[in-house]
């Protein structure tokens, strides 16, 4: 903890990993990026990007990071998904392409593609009451939905039509959206919480 901050690690193999770590360390975080599996082990929590699952499920396959991220997952590591992060934390991935894994923990269950070529990207305010009355400007991009929420899940967000976005179980915490591209920390300085606590 050498900046005073709880150490954060941000899964680093694709995607925009740098704008989680620049969010994270304007928080106070010592934030670092992770590759391998023994940079795993030096963090108290760690964030997965948006990026494209699928590459992100292969890439951490190849580093040999995938079982220790489950791993560490299982065993209670404070663990935040943005968009692809989102799917590799889901149980259940409903439209993965051949071989596609993910890492679970999640009990959830999501589409990767959800809202079509139309509305690849869009932006919205969301009412998320954890974070405060004030709304969360949220960016979509290319972005999953949450089809199915199992015990033991909350979920924190949804859009007009009812589809889940944002989802908090234990450790672990979820959003179909890009908070790091907004300004607004909100939902970082939740997960710094998160972190806080189980350290």
């Amino acid at each position: 903890m050498s900046k005073g901050g709880p150490v954060v690690g941000v899964l680093a193999l694709q995607g925009d990993f740098r704008e989680h770590i620049a969010v994270l360390a304007s928080l106070g975080a010592d934030a670092r990026p992770v590759r391998r599996p023994e940079e795993l082990d030096q963090v108290a929590g760690l964030v997965i990007p948006g990026g494209e699952s699928s590459v992100m499920d292969k890439l951490s396959r190849a580093f040999g990071l995938a079982q220790p991220l489950k791993d560490a997952i299982g065993a209670g590591l404070p663990v935040y998904g943005t968009c692809a992060g989102l799917i590799m934390l889901a149980d259940r991935v409903l439209d993965a392409i051949n071989g596609q894994q993910s890492l679970g923990g999640l009990r959830i269950a999501v589409r990767r593609n959800a809202f079509g070529s139309q509305l690849d990207s869009f932006e919205t305010d969301l009412d998320i009451p954890v974070l405060g009355e004030a709304p969360m400007h949220a960016v979509f991009i290319r972005a999953p939905v949450v089809e199915e929420v199992r015990d033991g899940v909350t979920a924190l967000a949804t859009l007009t039509d009812g589809r889940v976005v944002a989802v908090e179980q234990g450790n672990l915490l979820g959003t179909s959206f890009h908070p790091e591209m907004t300004g607004d920390t909100r939902f970082h300085e939740y997960f710094l919480g998160k972190v806080r606590a189980a350290s």
